[in-house]
């Protein structure tokens, strides 16, 4: 009965593994919305990382300790945070900005899970509106496909993203108060 049990647990593991070693290895999120307010007036919400904690569902937690270097908004920008298994310790950092169209990121994770990933935000002038981009891609570890094989990890950072493109359409549409930072 216990060679039973113990070949069974060895083909699902095996039967895990394999699917998890079908998916790919590379990911790519992406969400948009449309805001109501000029790109010049979205572009610093995001350009300057202090100003993330108003609208960025990844900011929210009031534990996680946070260090600011290199200059206050733009490329060179960094954002160190540390909130532990909660939410995570690593480094964002702003590796170019073209006002008042483009930001892109980096973002490396050193816990719970290792990664090294590029974060973009695009401004797209629509009339009087702007169509917000919010993307992020990069390599897809194996621990990371093998946990995809349970949870859809896409699925729970596309609803993060959607949040935050909320609160930061609120916020540059002026229905929300911006908290000092």
């Amino acid at each position: 009965m216990l060679t039973l049990i113990l070949i069974a647990l060895g083909v699902m593991i095996a039967a895990v593994a394999f699917l998890a070693a079908t998916k790919p290895d590379t990911f790519r999120i992406s969400r948009s919305t449309t805001v109501d307010a000029s790109p010049e007036r979205i572009f610093p919400l995001v350009n300057e990382l202090r100003a993330h904690r108003s609208w960025s569902p990844f900011n929210q937690d009031p534990a996680m300790k946070r260090t600011y270097s290199g200059p206050d908004a733009g490329k060179g920008s960094v954002m160190a945070f540390d909130g532990g298994y909660k939410t995570g310790v690593g480094r964002l950092s702003i590796t170019e900005a073209a006002a008042p169209s483009r930001i892109l990121m980096n973002l490396v994770m050193t816990r719970p899970l290792r990664c090294d990933n590029v974060v973009e935000f695009t401004f797209e002038r629509q009339g009087s509106s702007t169509l917000v981009t919010w993307a992020m891609h990069g390599p897809q570890t194996f621990a990371g496909t093998l946990m995809s094989v349970f949870v859809d990890c896409n699925k729970m950072c596309e609803r993060q993203f959607d949040a935050g493109l909320t609160r930061l359409k609120e916020i540059a549409e002026g229905n929300r108060v911006r908290p000092a930072a």
